[in-house]
């Protein structure tokens, strides 16, 4: 990626290996077609942004032949963990110049346009259809946001925030909020 200059608005999306994606939907599904699903929901994630870049975190060369099969960027964060991976992608995407990042996670098997997520200058979560975590989060990329993902995750994104003096709101999507993590998720859909 050396000197390659992005826009000033960007896509990152975490994507963990296919082969153990979503392994809580085990008793529903087979490793195959949890793989598939998995495939199939990040697709349709990095399809939501639209005409903006997007770049895909990731540890799994899969992924990220998958990735670059489609347009994406690859940021590559071998045993980094999701927060850690996530803000590795924040900062390659700053030093390419890209100055407000929308995050998404890549198991929203409805999202239909990120666009709009990161137009508001602060940060924008849009929260799980739970309330818990954070299935979106736009923010600029020069505030040092330490990224704090996993079950309560909207408080405290919401009070990362509010600790860097960043003006938030919080954006309902039923398209974005919906997440697949569990087996009723999916009978759900």
């Amino acid at each position: 990626m050396g000197g390659l200059r992005l826009g000033p608005r960007a896509v990152l999306i975490p994507v963990k290996d296919f082969s153990v994606a979503k392994l809580r939907l085990a008793p529903a599904l087979a490793p195959d077609k949890r793989a598939a699903l998995a495939r199939s929901m990040a697709e349709r994630v990095i399809l939501a942004a639209r005409d903006l870049p997007v770049a895909v975190v990731c540890d799994d060369t899969a992924v990220a032949d998958w990735a670059r099969s489609l347009g994406a960027l690859v940021v590559w964060a071998p045993e980094r963990g999701l927060n850690h991976a996530v803000q590795d992608g924040v900062r390659q995407l700053a030093a390419m110049g890209v100055a407000h990042v929308t995050v998404a996670h890549a198991d929203l098997p409805l999202a239909d346009d990120l666009t709009s997520v990161g137009r508001w200058p602060g940060v924008t979560i849009v929260p799980d259809r739970r309330d818990d975590g954070t299935n979106v989060i736009a923010l600029p990329t020069d505030r040092g946001f330490v990224f704090s993902y996993g079950p309560g995750s909207f408080g405290r994104h919401q009070a990362e925030a509010q600790r860097l003096g960043l003006p938030a709101r919080v954006e309902r999507s039923a398209a974005l909020s919906w997440d697949v993590d569990l087996p009723a998720d999916l009978n759900a859909l």
